[in-house]
């Protein structure tokens, strides 16, 4: 059931995305084309007076149920330098506090919203698809160009927050269960593993200015002999440095000469 909710989480904000892109595109083409004049004829009757108003709809739409797969995947900025520093016990307490609390303001923000998104016109439509309207209810308001009822833009905004609030009580969840906050690493790529299998691919993934405390960057000349290699230990073919045979094989090079001559 869950894994069906994240598909069609996921879908839905592909879908928004893509589609208003699209949309916008097209619209803007057609502008420019409008103005060519052997293009004129073909595209001067289409009205996409109503692209943007769409657009910026489906845009609020895709920020409401992209907060909420925020939740879910940990990319949601926080402030944690100071929650980090304490002790595991008092750690949790805050994170769990951060939670609940994330929690209760979504689902107060759901429950408002759903109140106004009923008064603005969907008891009037429910009921009248219904058959039950009576003349007192309250139609609603219409969006100025697509003219659709207000209430169904603004059921981005009771949805949202609904499923925002799930997910955060989702989190602290399994957050009192396994210790483990959702976490996103920016710097990952999809479909780009590291592989150690290959020889010629884990090369290079070499980082060669990294230096051993992990902190800062080094030179090519560190650590010299290593590689086995002078252009790679800070000494080029043509470089004044005299190139000794320690330098090209990690420093044995003279230890055996002399075991030789013994």
């Amino acid at each position: 059931m869950l894994k069906a909710l994240d598909h069609l989480e996921e879908a839905l904000i592909a879908f928004l995305m893509a589609a208003a892109t699209t949309i916008i595109f097209v619209a803007v083409m057609q502008r420019y084309a409008a103005g060519v004049p052997f293009l004129y004829d073909y595209v001067h009757h289409m009205d996409f007076s109503w692209a943007q108003e769409l657009c910026i709809i489906m845009f609020v739409w895709m920020a409401k149920f992209g907060a909420a797969y925020g939740v879910r995947t940990g990319i949601h900025v926080g402030v944690d330098v100071v929650i980090n520093r304490l002790e595991d016990r008092m750690r949790g307490r805050f994170i769990v506090f951060g939670l609940l609390s994330g929690a209760l303001f979504t689902g107060t923000v759901a429950l408002m919203g759903g109140h106004f998104v009923w008064e603005n016109g969907a008891h009037y439509s429910i009921f009248n698809a219904l058959g039950i309207a009576g003349e007192e209810l309250y139609e609603g308001p219409t969006t100025p160009d697509l003219e659709a009822p207000t209430w169904i833009v603004y059921s981005a905004i009771p949805l949202g927050s609904a499923l925002m609030c799930f997910r955060f009580l989702q989190v602290c969840l399994s957050f009192m269960k396994t210790g483990e906050l959702p976490h996103h690493d920016h710097g990952h790529v999809e479909g780009l593993e590291e592989d150690e299998t290959d020889p010629q691919r884990a090369a290079q993934d070499i980082n060669w200015y990294e230096m051993d405390d992990g902190l800062h960057p080094k030179d090519l000349a560190h650590h010299r002999g290593e590689s086995g290699d002078p252009s790679l230990d800070g000494h080029g073919t043509n470089s004044s440095v005299p190139v000794t045979p320690d330098d090209w094989e990690g420093g044995d090079a003279s230890a055996k000469a002399e075991e030789d001559r013994r």
